[in-house]
């Protein structure tokens, strides 16, 4: 048989990776996942998780946050015998029917399948002021840096679901938030967006763009544009929060297939151009990117690793055999 430290390597330890992860290990797997910041991926900047079957609050009108169903679901896949570190993949080979990763402390780890579950990051808007004023009025996470805001004036950036739902967030720390969209429309889930357009503490404005941020120690103000007048104007802001879109995360494997966004193009298998490389969640080229899919793609997605491992170690065994 083949020698390895394990048979599945996971990488990244959001909802994908730890479903992966879980269905890996009950499937008798040695499973390691490899994640370089906490378990919980997207999951632990959600505020309030909704939409996630049979995740809800005990009372109507609280709200149960992303983290808690984060901290569950890595306690499951403990329980089940999953290995976690916390280190950083830098490179990732295949040679024969092994996978080799290193890791940022130059150490490597051997396996027969890998499921690249890394996700996305935050897309920037590469305007003059957005680099230098983050972390000084400039941020991508509502949850972690709304609360240093309250009863500030907030502006938010974006017509997606991270956006709606953020500015939802804010506007329970300030009355003054303003939402602007370059376009004429959100591209949010309908319930979304028809709830931040009824809240009497969010100012929608569409057709309108950031162009500047402004100040000195801080953000103190922001020049808008008008996307259908071109005219500009400048607005006093205390804090700008961005979500313009996300990267995927595909530096580790520049050589599977991708689509034209730079998202891994995978079968209904979650099986991508290289066999024994898996892929799911926001890494994914997928249409729709919510909890509840990416989770549903990690349990797929380590079905097909074992079967793949599988037919590997029967392959091995026919081959000693004669």
């Amino acid at each position: 048989m083949v020698k390895t430290d394990v048979d599945l390597l996971i990488l990244g330890a959001g909802p994908a990776g730890l479903t992966a992860a879980q269905y890996g290990a009950r499937a008798n797997m040695r499973v390691l996942v490899i994640e370089e910041l906490a378990p919980g991926g997207q999951m632990l900047f959600i505020d309030a998780l909704e939409n996630y079957p049979g995740y809800m609050a005990p009372d109507p009108g609280e709200v149960k946050p992303g983290f808690e169903l984060a901290q569950a679901m890595h306690r499951q896949a403990v329980s089940f015998g999953v290995t976690f570190i916390t280190q950083t993949a830098q490179s990732l080979q295949k040679e024969g029917d092994v996978f080799t990763v290193r890791l940022g402390t130059g150490e490597t780890l051997r396996s027969l399948a890998v499921i690249v579950a890394t996700g996305t990051k935050h897309r920037i808007l590469d305007i003059p002021g957005e680099i230098p004023f983050t972390g000084r009025g400039v941020s991508y996470c509502a949850s972690c840096d709304g609360p240093f805001f309250k009863g500030k004036k907030i502006l938010v950036i974006g017509g997606g679901d991270a956006a709606c739902d953020e500015a939802q967030f804010l506007s329970r720390l300030s009355s003054q938030v303003v939402l602007v969209h370059r376009r004429d429309r959100f591209r949010s889930q309908k319930a979304l967006a028809e709830r931040v357009l009824r809240n009497p503490h969010i100012t929608v404005r569409f057709n309108t763009r950031l162009i500047e941020i402004r100040g000195e120690q801080k953000v103190s103000s922001v020049l808008l544009e008008n996307t259908l007048t071109g005219e500009s104007y400048e607005e006093a802001r205390d804090a700008v929060f961005i979500f313009a879109g996300t990267i995927p995360q595909t530096s580790l494997v520049p050589y599977v297939q991708k689509n034209e966004s730079g998202y891994i193009i995978t079968d209904q298998e979650m099986a991508t151009s290289i066999p024994g490389l898996f892929c799911a969640g926001d890494v994914r080229a997928c249409p729709f990117r919510q909890v509840v899919v990416a989770a549903g793609e990690g349990a797929v997605a380590a079905h097909s690793a074992a079967a793949y491992i599988d037919k590997i170690n029967a392959q091995e065994a026919l081959s000693e055999a004669l």
